[in-house]
Formats: structure tokens, sequence, C-alpha cells
């Protein structure tokens, strides 16, 4: 069964195992997730026996709070779950390459990570073509859409169907097609040219203001391009962070995404996001007995215990 997601994906390969322990010591640094490393070949880690907090604190959103009153998530419950999550999934080797951006590190540098580093308009189109798709089939409109068009000038300056043509694997090609040419024209008559990589010396704020003003560009697809193309602290909410935070208590049972965001951002610390949501998204799709509670239709196959089963649908807060 294919699992819908709005997630952006562009780096298509997968880590080396026999790489992944030198990935993994770059990726958990002691101010994320103490001292844990993660095996060669099994992805087990290595408990130390105490763990520090994270110590960058989330942005402030006090003003913007819509759950004033509803403590949760604390900075303790957050690496509480992070954990858990990591010691059941490992640290999920789609998003590794990500991460290594996140880090300062080239994908193109290594050789077992053969494709380039995304630029941002690469990051958005990106983005914006996965909304209401599967990973896979949005990947191949990408694809489609890059081979027809190596230019974006070529978007802008094209008269027909031919970006709808190329687009049209991934679904509603028609209004994909004119939102993300209208998107590359406003930024050529802003900018003189077509190019979004001014957007990295920006702040999240100006980042959110600057992409907000196009037509289809909502919120979780700008925390998505914050995310995972400017390697910002920000933390989308998707329908799997959305239904998983709402089992575990983190939000209140009736949030909506865009209140949800508000508030998950103003609770997790920076430090925590990036994990966080990489493992939130994994969990959503592969643990059955949470698609299950969650309503989702049953798939095939057994599940070890979920690791967040003694948090959801409790009315108790995590014990920090």
């Amino acid at each position: 069964m294919l699992l819908q997601t709005s997630r952006p994906y562009i780096f298509l390969g997968l880590i080396n195992s026999s790489r992944q322990a030198a990935y993994y010591d770059l990726a958990f640094p002691t101010n994320i997730a103490g001292d844990r490393r993660l095996g060669e070949a099994t992805g087990e880690m290595t408990r130390k026996p105490k763990r520090k907090l994270p110590a960058t604190p989330a942005r402030p959103y006090s003003s913007l709070e819509p759950y004033h009153g509803h403590a949760s998530p604390t900075p303790a419950q957050c690496l509480a779950v992070h954990d858990a999550l990591l010691a059941f999934h490992g640290f999920p080797d789609e998003f590794a390459p990500f991460r290594l951006l996140r880090l300062g590190l080239s994908p193109e540098d290594e050789r077992d990570l053969p494709t380039p580093r995304p630029t941002v308009l690469d990051g958005l189109v990106t983005t914006l073509l996965s909304q209401n798709t599967t990973d896979a089939i949005s990947r191949r409109a990408f694809a489609s859409f890059k081979a027809a068009f190596p230019s974006w000038d070529q978007v802008v300056d094209e008269v027909g169907n031919g970006l709808e043509d190329a687009i049209r694997c991934g679904g509603l090609a028609a209004t994909k097609a004119a939102r993300i040419r209208a998107m590359l024209r406003g930024v050529k008559e802003k900018r003189g040219a077509i190019c979004l990589e001014y957007l990295r010396e920006l702040s999240v704020d100006e980042v959110k203001r600057e992409l907000s003003q196009f037509k289809g560009i909502g919120p979780k697809t700008v925390a998505c391009v914050l995310m995972f193309y400017l390697q910002k602290d920000d933390f989308p909410v998707d329908t799997h962070v959305l239904r998983i935070t709402k089992a575990i208590g983190w939000v209140p049972s009736i949030a909506t995404r865009e209140k949800a965001y508000i508030h998950l951002n103003s609770k997790i610390p920076d430090d925590l996001k990036f994990d966080l949501n990489c493992l939130f998204v994994t969990h959503g799709k592969l643990c059955q007995s949470c698609t299950r509670k969650l309503g989702a239709q049953k798939t095939k196959g057994a599940n070890a215990v979920c690791p967040l089963a003694s948090y959801c649908f409790s009315e108790e807060i995590i014990q920090e």
C-alpha cells in the first residue's frame, strides 16, 4: 500500500551500512543526543548512564502561542520521545543526506552519495510537487520536470502545456504547473534572475515573508524548505506529525495543523527539531500499531511493540 505524504526527498540513494557509523557520529553530537553511537551493522545504540537536555531553546513564539495552558511537550519529554524512536528505528537513511548538509558537509564529496547539493529553488519545487502524492511519485515528477526543462527560464518562457505534461504523473498537474510558473516569474521580476540562494542569508522570519507571498506556498511548504533545504531550525507539521503529537498529548486533540505548528515550534528545543521531525515521519509510515490507532487502514505484517504505546491515548502528561 502506498503511503501518501508531502515530504520532500531529492536524495534518492541510501547510505551504505559500512559508512553508517561515521555518519551517525557526526549526526548526533553531544548537545543533541549525548554520547550515543549507533552500531555499524545493526543501527543499535549504546546508551550512556546520563543524558543532558538540549542546550538550545526553541524560538520564542509567545505572542502567537495558541495553547498557553498546554505545557507539553517539555524539553525532557522531547528528549525522551526522541530517544525512544531513535532506539526503535535508528536514524532514517532517507534523511541522512540532509543531516550532512546541516553539519556543513556536502554530499557531492561522498562517493556513496553522488546526488549534488540541491538548490533552494530545487527544494521549493520538489516540495510543491510532493503535495498530495507519494514520495516515489513526486520524485518521478521532479525528474521528468528537470528533464523537460533544464533551465528555469525555459519554464517561464514556455508557451503551451509542456510544464503540465512534464509533471502530470505527480497529480494535480494543472494547479501545480500554474503555481510553479507564477512563482518563477515572480522571483524573476523581483530579483532579475530566477534564483533563491539569497534566502540562505536571511532569518527564519524573513524567509517566511519572502516565500509566503507566492500563491500555493503555505506554512508547511515553507517549513519544509526551511528545515531540509536551508538547514534552519523549524518543525514542519504534516499528517504523520499531527496525528502522533495529538496521540501523545503534545497538542490538544482539536488542534489544527496551523496551530500545532506554532505550538510545537514554541516548545520543541531547536537542537531536537530536525531529529524529531524525521523520526515522527518515519514512525508514522512504518508503525502498524500507530496507523491502526490513528484510524489508518490496517497494513500487512507484524510490528514490534510501539515505543510510543505508553504515551498514546493517555490523559497523563509524559513525566520528566
